[in-house]
């Protein structure tokens, strides 16, 4: 079982970009979705970002378990709108086209659903780039391109440190997940939901003490190797910026321009095709 959320080498054109590129590809990407709610615009940093996920080389498979997990938050969220807001569409769009009444102050209407299907569409343009961005990005390389923007290269260090940790505590929950099975410990569908709750905390409460008997562990080591000593310092993993990362952060910035010219285009943030 390969690991979730972690960087995965491959040879292609993604991977070979510095992570300084990445890094402003993704915080203009970022912003760019943050900022509207044009459909236009979303589906196409949607359709976009799932053409860099096929030029990276990497599987749908190695992401299956994030891309359920994101999907059952969206799914939370939409619903959590429509419960509490059900006429927001309404309210943004100034118009009320009824497609069916339910009950109460609850209606579907056309501009309510053009309403969640763009919010959703936020999450969907984001997703694709965002595992693009942590599993073809190396955590030291990482590390110093965060130091390059001017961040301390403290912080960068410990961002390095937890993305690395992420395999090693999968890894360490798989061996001690096998280990209380083999002592008749199951967490299998079979057992009655409040058994398998007390049975997770068989492997939660070791992995709880190995994870930080290693943060003590790599915490000594770099007390005793002096970092932080110095105001700067040097990286390994640093690479120097070509042609293909200036037409990256290029191509980031000119999403993120699009963007904010469609908000005067619209005159606000939202396209409104009901009028």
């Amino acid at each position: 079982m390969s690991a979730i959320l972690s960087y995965v080498e491959r040879d292609s054109v993604i991977h070979k970009m510095t992570g300084t590129t990445k890094l402003f590809f993704f915080l203009f990407w970022s912003i760019a979705a943050m900022i509207t709610y044009d459909t236009r615009v979303l589906v196409g940093m949607f359709l976009l970002g799932c053409v860099f996920f096929k030029i990276s080389k990497l599987k749908w498979s190695e992401i299956s378990f994030a891309l359920i997990f994101m999907f059952t938050l969206m799914a939370i969220n939409i619903i959590g709108i429509y419960v509490f807001a059900p006429e927001q569409g309404v309210e943004i769009y100034g118009t009320r086209h009824v497609l069916t009444e339910l009950f109460w102050k609850y209606s579907i209407t056309t501009e309510q659903l053009f309403y969640m299907f763009n919010f959703l569409m936020k999450y969907m343009a984001v997703i694709p780039v965002a595992l693009l961005f942590i599993m073809t990005t190396n955590p030291s390389e990482f590390a110093a391109s965060m130091n390059k923007i001017g961040i301390s290269y403290r912080v960068g260090y410990a961002v390095a440190i937890a993305l690395r940790y992420i395999p090693d505590v999968q890894r360490d929950y798989r061996e001690i997940s096998q280990a209380q099975q083999a002592r008749g410990i199951s967490l299998g569908k079979e057992e009655k939901t409040l058994d398998r709750i007390k049975n997770s905390a068989a492997i939660l409460f070791p992995l709880v003490l190995s994870s930080i008997q290693r943060i003590e562990t790599i915490s000594n080591a770099m007390e005793l190797r002096g970092f932080g000593k110095h105001k700067k310092r040097t990286w390994i993993m640093e690479r120097p910026m070509v042609k293909r990362d200036y037409i990256g952060i290029t191509l980031g910035a000119v999403v993120m321009i699009i963007s904010i010219t469609m908000m005067f285009v619209n005159g606000g943030r939202y396209f409104n095709p009901f009028i």
